[in-house]
């Protein structure tokens, strides 16, 4: 027990850092406050409503691993180095690309409850 109260405060300490000090999060952290109500409106079922959601989290969860990565990298060295500046990089790629899968549900499932069934 004492175990998961521990590991529930370090990751309290990490949410809090992130949202006072990491843009990016901090708009992410808006997008899913506002996702609350505006995937209830929009999703036509619970499922949907989930992967609205969960996209957004999907998204979150990526960023705050591309910022783990950009910590370790700068806690090694703030010289240039290509193998870091590659790690950065695709920390940067993945972010990106939960963007796009995030955006991607939201647009169909925008699309299927105001547009018709999407085939």
């Amino acid at each position: 027990m004492r175990r998961l109260v521990k590991a529930f405060t370090n990751s309290a300490r990490a949410l809090g850092r992130l949202a006072r000090s990491e843009a990016a999060f901090q708009q992410e952290l808006v997008l899913l406050v506002l996702s609350f109500p505006v995937g209830w409106f929009v999703a036509s079922t619970w499922r949907g409503y989930a992967l609205l959601v969960g996209s957004l989290i999907a998204l979150m969860i990526v960023e705050v691993l591309n910022t783990a990565v950009e910590a370790a990298c700068d806690a090694l060295s703030r010289e240039f180095n290509a193998d870091i500046q590659l790690a950065k990089d695709c920390g940067s790629l993945a972010v990106l690309l939960a963007v796009i899968l995030a955006a991607g549900v939201w647009i169909l499932e925008i699309a299927e409850r105001f547009g018709g069934a999407i085939s």
